[in-house]
């Protein structure tokens, strides 16, 4: 199944699609406790009020809508390589949307990190990639080494047709 997205170019092809990892929702996830766990403290004390349980289910109902915000920010922020550019498309909030394309001949240096131990068990990293006019950073991504490998073989390979490129021009 070939994949495609809004804007790519005649001839490009996707390599990866990725995103960050289920941890970078984890303040959505402290969005649905914290107004379920104040709005259940009167339940606790009063067990037996009705009014109280229902007070509980709308922190409960509250709190859902802000875990949604948070989860369409973490959805719709996808990653797509290519065998030209690497684009990133950052959902802010429900209606913004940023769209950063930086072209894979433009890479100096990948590297990634993964921060100590929850890095390690449950998947994430950082890829930090270099370019002439500053870095990109990509927090928080899922299976980083996996995402490294596939960025290095596109920037190797675009590199040697770049440089092909250039033989041919002087030679000719």
């Amino acid at each position: 199944m070939e994949q495609a997205f809004d804007g790519q170019r005649e001839g490009e092809e996707v390599v990866l699609v990725f995103r960050r990892h289920i941890i970078a929702l984890r303040k959505g996830f402290y969005s649905i406790l914290i107004p379920f766990l104040i709005a259940s403290l009167p339940t606790l004390i009063n067990p037996g009020e009705l009014l109280f349980f229902y007070i509980a289910m709308g922190g409960l109902a509250f709190g859902l809508v802000l875990f949604f915000y948070h989860w369409i920010g973490w959805y719709f922020t996808v990653f797509i390589l290519t065998d030209q550019r690497l684009r990133q498309s950052t959902q802010k909030g429900i209606f913004g949307k940023s769209v950063i394309d930086l072209p894979v001949s433009k890479i100096q240096n990948i590297s990634y990190t993964i921060p100590g131990l929850s890095g390690e068990l449950f998947g994430f990293g950082t890829i930090i990639i270099q370019t002439y006019v500053g870095d990109l950073i990509l927090d928080l991504i899922h299976h980083p080494s996996e995402v490294y490998n596939k960025l290095q073989d596109v920037a190797a390979n675009a590199t040697s047709q770049s440089s092909a490129k250039d033989y041919e021009e002087i030679n000719s």
